[in-house]
């Protein structure tokens, strides 16, 4: 027999059509608060003009490069307050998860312009060090000083709100960049007030442009997983599908897939094979409640069967079992998407 069953978060019940799902919700999470979002995109627009202004009439690359990032970090955010609204709408339509990936376009989008952004700040910094212009030291040191402050204050404002979201997380993580970049354009404005190195201003881009590059890249592989539906990081689905079939009511567990739906809300899908006679309901439950329990996945849909169930032996698919005897489950030539796992030792 096949067992499916919605348990939602909104209310408690099941219904027979089709797939097992755990309870689960979709998307952006609610508690993420726009207010402290909102302060501290404020906090870094206004002191990102500033700077540019600044950075213009000191000739500092470093305070311009430091502005650059603190762009995208407004966009990381003003994106994320978007991705949080349309994340919000219901599905309907052909969009059966509603807007949920929604963030993940936009961090990808700004982990893009980072790495485009530090490419163009480190050719610009390469030639500041072979022809360095004339810097105003003071002026870089006292508008560095400057935004460490408006950085702590920003970093605080963020860290109030919900981090699950990989775009809140992302401008998080870009705000404590800029606040270790103000630091080493602070330290450039001294050494350039004391003893008149001006390179120091280009040096001191570079280290932004390592920040950069690392903030960057980590967006872009974190975005890139979910896009391209890799399991998350932490959740082995060898060992997921081992222990899925380790009960002594499972014969088989094959077309294990693990993704995720939006940062932070994993997903899983099988076809479960118990033996005949065995209790599919019971099994379903047991194993949505493992997975609850243990990888806190609550979007599992599971197909549970009897092993060679409701089928011809034309169209059925001969596997071992672990004595040694070919069982039968499903379609001739049809491959399993990825490893089968049985009770007791086996490859992968």
């Amino acid at each position: 027999m096949t067992d499916h069953a919605h348990d939602h978060d909104h209310h408690a019940a099941e219904h027979g059509h089709g797939g097992g799902h755990g309870g689960h919700s979709h998307g952006v999470s609610a508690d993420a608060d726009r207010t402290w979002l909102t302060v501290a995109l404020v906090l870094i627009t206004v002191f990102m003009a500033a700077e540019v202004v600044v950075g213009l009439l000191a000739h500092s690359l470093a305070l311009i490069s430091d502005a650059a990032h603190m762009l995208t970090d407004a966009a990381s955010i003003l994106l994320a307050l978007v991705a949080m609204r349309l994340a919000a709408r219901p599905a309907r339509g052909g969009y059966t998860f509603g807007l949920k990936r929604a963030e993940i376009l936009s961090a990808m989008a700004n982990g893009t312009t980072l790495l485009v952004l530090s490419a163009w700040l480190a050719y610009e910094s390469v030639r500041r060090l072979i022809a360095p212009p004339e810097v105003k030291g003071a002026l870089v040191l006292v508008t560095a000083l400057a935004g460490v402050a408006v950085n702590l204050a920003a970093t605080w404002s963020i860290s109030r709100a919900n981090r699950t979201s990989l775009n809140v997380e992302g401008a998080y993580q870009h705000i404590l960049t800029d606040l270790f970049a103000f630091i080493a354009t602070a330290v450039a404005g001294v050494v350039m007030v004391t003893t008149g190195l001006t390179r120091a201003d280009a040096i001191a881009s570079l280290v932004v442009v390592v920040l950069m590059l690392r903030a960057g890249v980590g967006l872009v592989r974190d975005s890139g997983r979910i896009f391209l539906e890799a399991a998350p990081a932490g959740l082995d689905p060898d060992a997921i599908g081992d222990q899925l079939a380790a009960g002594g009511d499972v014969a088989e567990v094959h077309d294990l897939h693990i993704w995720q739906i939006t940062s932070g809300h994993p997903a899983l899908s099988a076809h479960i094979l118990v033996p005949p006679g065995g209790d599919c309901h019971a099994v379903r439950r047991r194993l949505q409640q493992l997975l609850l329990d243990q990888y806190r996945i609550t979007h599992a849909t599971l197909q549970v069967d009897h092993v060679g169930e409701d089928a011809d032996e034309e169209q059925l698919l001969q596997i071992t079992s672990p004595s040694g005897e070919p069982d039968r489950t499903c379609g001739p030539g049809e491959d399993t998407h990825g490893p089968v796992h049985r009770p007791g030792p086996h490859e992968h």
